[in-house]
């Protein structure tokens, strides 16, 4: 491989990092990029390569995120320990059958979310305390499920799933949300490398250049999400949704 390639490759594993850290999405920009500059390349030899920078820079972005705000320890890690198996299951299902019959309906959702957030201008903006502990541990078992899958089926914009399900289910505010968001992006990142790895389908030689790429970005974009809060990630937020939208309307169409 051209050593220029491999420098494309980490300065767009660095800008994945930086979005992914403020808001999730990052898989927007490395996804395409490493399929574009690795055409020779089984897809799913590429995908997994990138899941090795994927979590190297959520586990930095979410130390940052760890230092500065409070988490809920019991949710998180009954959310960790279901995300992990959900996202191998939907690893696992990816190597057998597509994931673009999903496609045409991730349009509409992410349509109606695009709309719902940018007309809802506090949303997400102040944390709402309405749910029993019980209903907690509800949402947080079916996010953990349903949003696992999805990372491991298909990919795109879970990071961005993840926030909207923080704020939308359990009423966390988007810093809460994003921090919250990057330790169960962890477990799933984390169960999808387990089953490419179990199938050797990570290449390091161009994984681990990567890694350190996204690590910096995901470190340099979690202080700059503290230090603005929560209208700057609101932004961010409703930027990468728009960005995922046209990408699954552009495979679809």
């Amino acid at each position: 491989m051209d050593s220029y390639i491999l420098i494309l490759l980490c300065l767009a594993a660095f800008v994945a990092g930086f979005i992914d850290a403020i808001v999730g999405g990052g898989g927007l920009i490395q996804t395409p990029v490493g399929l574009i500059l690795l055409p020779n390349l089984p897809v799913s030899t590429v995908i997994g390569s990138l899941k090795i920078p994927a979590f190297s820079g959520t586990s930095f972005a979410a130390y940052q995120y760890l230092k500065k705000v409070d988490m809920n320890w019991k949710l998180l890690l009954i959310m960790m320990v279901l995300a992990f198996p959900s996202a191998f299951l939907g690893s696992t299902l990816l190597t057998y059958i597509s994931n673009d019959f999903m496609k045409p309906l991730l349009l509409v959702v992410l349509s109606l979310l695009v709309v719902y957030t940018y007309a809802q201008k506090n949303f997400g903006q102040h944390i709402i305390k309405s749910n029993s502990a019980r209903t907690q541990i509800f949402y947080a078992v079916l996010i953990s499920f349903v949003v696992g899958f999805y990372d491991g089926f298909i990919g795109p914009g879970t990071g961005s799933f993840l926030v909207l399900a923080f704020i939308a289910l359990m009423g966390f505010d988007f810093l809460h949300a994003s921090a919250n968001a990057k330790m169960v992006n962890l477990a799933t990142n984390f169960g999808s490398i387990c089953l490419f790895m179990l199938k050797g389908k990570i290449i390091w030689t161009i994984a681990i250049p990567m890694a350190f790429s996204n690590a910096f970005g995901g470190w340099l974009g979690a202080k700059l999400a503290i230090q603005k809060g929560n209208k700057f990630i609101r932004i961010f937020f409703l930027m990468v949704v728009i960005g995922t939208l046209i990408r699954f309307a552009y495979d679809v169409f």
